[in-house]
């Protein structure tokens, strides 16, 4: 199993009740029932207001390298990433478990 974690820090000036925010929060809590390859979905915003705290966290698992390479591919994570390419950056960790 290969878990995926992501975690988000919106842009400068960027809030997370902005529609566009919203909107983007949405389209990654839908992708847990659209994309087969995910074994384990969730996602949420970060609760607490620490300055080195991300925003809004992924953390999802699939079954293999190949898995994880349909997902990354996968229209609707095409789709829902490109939303939060406009207003925010992230980091990413892949790792087997």
């Amino acid at each position: 199993m290969i878990r995926h974690l992501v975690l988000f820090k919106l842009n400068e000036g960027v809030e997370r009740d902005e529609p566009r925010v919203a909107a983007g929060a949405k389209a990654f809590r839908e992708l847990g029932g659209v994309i087969p390859e995910l074994e384990f979905w969730e996602c949420g915003w970060n609760i607490t207001d620490r300055p080195v705290a991300y925003d809004f966290a992924i953390n999802s698992a699939v079954a293999d390298t190949d898995a994880l390479k349909r997902y990354i591919e996968h229209p609707d994570h095409q789709a829902a990433a490109g939303q939060w390419r406009e207003f925010a950056t992230w980091v990413i960790a892949d790792y087997e478990f």
